[in-house]
């Protein structure tokens, strides 16, 4: 999911007509929402599911993904697209 929202982010910055820059960053801000709401949607889905179980996956495996992989990524695709250009 980070990377169909980050996709959808460089396509609005792409839009909007910002700069390279601007475009990584709403793209990285697209991405991040995915794990920002998840807790609050599993709390409010499963109230039963126990709230550190899947805070922890959250972040053990799609922030790094973001860090590691998602922003070079992300620069790939806005540069792609001539964003900035």
């Amino acid at each position: 999911m980070p990377v169909v929202n980050a996709i959808i982010g460089i396509i609005i910055a792409k839009i909007l007509g910002t700069s390279q820059g601007n475009a990584l960053l709403f793209a990285l801000l697209s991405a991040s929402a995915s794990y920002i709401a998840v807790p609050t949607a599993m709390r409010m889905t499963l109230p039963q599911a126990h709230l550190s179980l899947y805070v922890s996956m959250v972040l053990a495996f799609t922030f790094p993904f973001n860090i590691i992989m998602g922003i070079p990524l992300y620069m790939n695709i806005v540069k792609a697209i001539g964003i900035g250009v």
